[in-house]
């Protein structure tokens, strides 16, 4: 399928029941949606699984560049508005790793959960790009090629590394300058400390691209976040260690969408995902005897089974809750919620709309004593 997106017609392939959970999924610089094919056909049995050619790939047309991650992270959520698709599970590998960080720091309402491999949050010296953008501009693709392919796999000699290869010559040399310019100009401050959805960070062992060190580099910017290593795997895994790859990411999936289940685990994981893992150590530590059964009940039957239900985001259940807490003049759980916001990805400007209608349909007394209170908050969480 086509959509006509802004400037251009992208490329798209939609699989799976149509009312499940939508995943969507992004290549690599120099590939096609096709590099997904192993993972897109196991995951199609339970999800609506979308690939799309990002821009100056595949079919997808390739405007002249430089592009920008924020225009590609736009152009995934612009395909995804096409499809009346609210937010998706996303995940990508290599450029299509960082476009997924970057639509989950910049659009978290969007991501329900990402999957980042084999990426980084920056990527190397920008003359490195440029010296690439120079070669594909005056060469053609075959002047990378051999560069490239030795990065991307262990093993040239696999029917697949040569797929692989012909995907790389068949890409246009101006959306691949496009896109690299992309990767040389993108930052780690543009998604550090603004990722809180679940994720898994998958790298291969051998990858000289993105090394462990920046997967390692991802997981710790990302609180709660898990971290696969594909053994004896590059670049690119979905082919060469598709057995593997295929596994890290259904593991991913089923850990994500199990959360809903009334478990104690899955309350924990929720837990430290929206109030801290440093809250929970403190709140853990000083646990009884006469509330530890509280706590149980709280841990499954609270944030088991209710936030962990896939009809709101994690987003909107954080905006609820300010509401609620503020209107019952729960003082103290209100405080709390507000010093949750730095993980659930609430805005200062957010919980003041959100006060903003409680004095009007709660009172104003009553929004003006949870206003002082989150300014005071708010204040504390800077310092």
């Amino acid at each position: 399928m086509f959509c006509e997106i802004g400037d251009i017609g992208i490329h798209a392939q939609v699989e799976g029941p149509a009312d499940a959970p939508p995943v969507l999924l992004l290549h690599s610089l120099g590939t096609t949606l096709h590099m997904w094919d192993p993972q897109a056909a196991a995951l199609a049995k339970r999800f609506r699984v979308i690939r799309m050619d990002m821009r100056g790939h595949g079919l997808t047309e390739a405007p002249a560049g430089p592009y920008s991650m924020a225009m590609l992270a736009k152009d995934a959520l612009a395909l995804l508005d096409s499809l009346g698709i609210d937010a998706a599970h996303v995940g990508g590998v290599s450029i299509g790793g960082r476009i997924a960080l970057q639509m989950a720091a910049t659009a978290p309402h969007r991501v329900l959960s990402l999957m980042a491999c084999d990426t980084a949050l920056e990527f190397g010296p920008p003359e490195t790009w440029q010296q690439r953008i120079d070669a594909v501009t005056t060469g053609g693709m075959r002047a990378v090629a051999d560069a490239v392919m030795e990065r991307w796999v262990c093993d040239r000699s696999l029917a697949s590394s040569r797929g692989l290869r012909r995907m790389l010559l068949g890409t246009d040399p101006v959306g691949y300058a496009g896109c690299a310019a992309a990767l040389r100009d993108c930052r780690a401050e543009e998604v550090r400390g603004r990722i809180r959805c679940p994720a898994t960070v998958i790298v291969g062992e051998r990858d000289a691209s993105t090394p462990p060190a920046a997967a390692q580099a991802i997981h710790a910017a990302i609180p709660g976040s898990h971290l696969v290593t594909i053994a004896e795997a590059a670049h690119i895994p979905n082919l060469e260690r598709e057995g593997a790859m295929t596994r890290a990411v259904l593991a991913h999936m089923k850990l994500v969408t199990a959360l809903p289940a009334a478990t104690a685990e899955a309350g924990m994981v929720m837990r430290k995902r929206v109030l801290g893992e440093a809250h929970v150590a403190r709140s853990e530590a000083a646990l009884t005897p006469i509330d530890q059964p509280f706590r149980d009940f709280i841990l499954e039957g609270v944030w088991g089974r209710v936030w962990t239900r896939p009809g709101l985001s994690v987003r909107d259940r954080s905006l609820l809750c300010l509401g609620i807490l503020s209107a019952l003049h729960h003082h103290e759980e209100f405080r709390l919620h507000v010093r949750a916001t730095r993980n659930t990805g609430v805005t200062p400007e957010e919980i003041g709309e959100v006060l903003l209608q409680v004095a009007a349909y709660g009172g104003v007394p009553t929004a003006n004593t949870a206003l002082r209170i989150a300014k005071e908050t708010l204040n504390e969480m800077e310092g």
